[in-house]
């Protein structure tokens, strides 16, 4: 458990912390599109130079959290490896790439009395960000951050401290050789728990937004304690409905990648939905699929019935995010059954039809409403990376400010510009 800090010097800590931040904001707020591009640039340079120190800080986190009894998927999103840190590199390059945001003029009109307005795109100011187990968010955050011109500061889990540390070291190098200010990015210099506390109801005067990121107790805490906006999402319980229309071997590739692929990430399937005339046909394949693929199956009576190995599933079932090689599994009477039951269970994070009916997809993609609805592909591809965004901070269930993969542009927001010659109100 970590220490608790004294509790007037964790105060000037923050205080520092957050006055730097700020800072930092401003500097920022007036960079140029080759400054940011030039630091991610390095950073991602820093990145590939130090794989080793990553991966042997990672390695030390590894064998902490194992002793500590951490389950396979939060493992699973602690591990690096050579092709994850080079996947952190490459999506600070994608990154760079992306048109800077800043300063883009969204809409233009002129008024009768002359007055010409513009809505122009301007930073968040200071973000916050609080994550778990995953020390990739490190770059990611703090790529996305500094690209949309804000100063960000970072919390990472305590199991990742060492790879974030690592991490966080590369994008400093990367703001140095840029001529940015180091408090663009900032890491919080403790682990103590209370500093969690202190950032969530005592920063409102240095930070503008936080987002956290991680398992939902961590969530209901920030959206419970903060004093500023949040973005985030409680949960993703990720449905896949096979519709009575949908090619058997389509449907097969598409449940098993949203499953198996990576069971510990937001938008891996936690429930398969299947329509009950394409039961006979489609239904006992892709059970035995996932059993084999040595996925647990909870079933309704009507899965249990096509074989044994499957459990009896439980209301709660229907609630869950897995996070783990399980998938819950109910026939359902067509597309009105399916969208009922994604209404009534889904935490409208991400969901996806299989079928070869145009109709009845787009009534699906329609009438969901989630954040990201998807005909015919995987539900694992809910991720900014995926979507051309370079990377993500998470996904978002809100529907203020951001919903859905939140990327550059999501980091934003506006201000109006009015130019007269001289008009004054009557």
């Amino acid at each position: 458990m970590a220490a608790m800090a004294e509790p007037t010097r964790l105060a000037d800590e923050m205080q520092t912390l957050g006055r730097a931040a700020v800072a930092a904001a401003d500097v920022l707020r007036h960079a140029t599109a080759e400054q940011k591009n030039a630091a991610l640039l390095a950073a991602a340079t820093a990145l590939r130079a130090n794989g080793a120190e990553i991966l042997f800080a990672n390695g030390a986190d590894m064998s902490g959290a194992r002793s500590a009894g951490l389950g396979p998927a939060l493992l699973d999103r602690l591990e690096l490896n050579e092709a994850r840190v080079e996947a952190m590199a490459r999506g600070l390059q994608d990154i760079a790439a992306l048109p800077d945001p800043i300063g883009t003029v969204l809409a233009h009109w002129l008024r009768p009395n002359g007055l010409e307005i513009e809505r122009v795109r301007v930073p968040l100011g200071v973000i916050a960000i609080i994550y778990e187990s995953r020390p990739n968010v490190t770059a990611d955050a703090g790529g996305i951050a500094l690209k949309s011109g804000n100063a960000a500061i970072l919390r990472g889990g305590s199991e990742s401290e060492r790879s974030s540390r690592a991490i966080h070291a590369c994008l400093a190098q990367g703001l140095a050789r840029a001529g940015l200010p180091a408090a663009a990015i900032q890491i919080l210099p403790t682990q103590d728990r209370s500093a969690v506390g202190y950032l969530l109801a005592n920063m409102t005067e240095f930070i503008d937004v936080i987002v956290p990121r991680g398992g939902k107790s961590l969530i209901e805490r920030v959206q419970r304690e903060a004093r500023v906006p949040v973005i985030g999402h409680l949960e993703g319980n990720c449905h896949v409905y096979v519709d009575a229309q949908a090619d058997l071997e389509m449907a097969k590739r598409i449940v098993l990648n949203a499953k198996m692929r990576r069971t510990g990430i937001c938008g891996a399937a936690e429930t398969l939905l299947v329509d009950r005339l394409a039961a006979p046909t489609h239904l006992a394949p892709l059970v035995a699929m996932l059993l084999d693929a040595h996925c647990e199956v909870r079933g309704d009576q009507a899965t249990r019935a096509v074989d044994p190995r499957v459990r009896s599933a439980i209301e709660k079932d229907w609630y869950t995010e897995y996070l783990d090689a399980i998938i819950a599994v109910r026939v359902v009477d067509g597309v009105d059954d399916a969208i009922a039951h994604i209404a009534r269970y889904g935490s409208a994070h991400t969901d996806a039809i299989v079928t070869q009916d145009t109709a009845t997809a787009e009534r699906f993609l329609r009438e969901v409403d989630s954040a990201i609805v998807l005909h015919n592909a995987s539900t694992q591809f809910a991720d900014g990376g995926e979507f051309g965004m370079g990377a993500e901070i998470g996904i978002s269930t809100d529907k203020f400010h951001a919903r859905g993969p939140v990327g550059v542009e999501q980091l934003t927001s506006y201000k109006y510009v009015v130019r007269g010659s001289g008009q004054t109100r009557p």
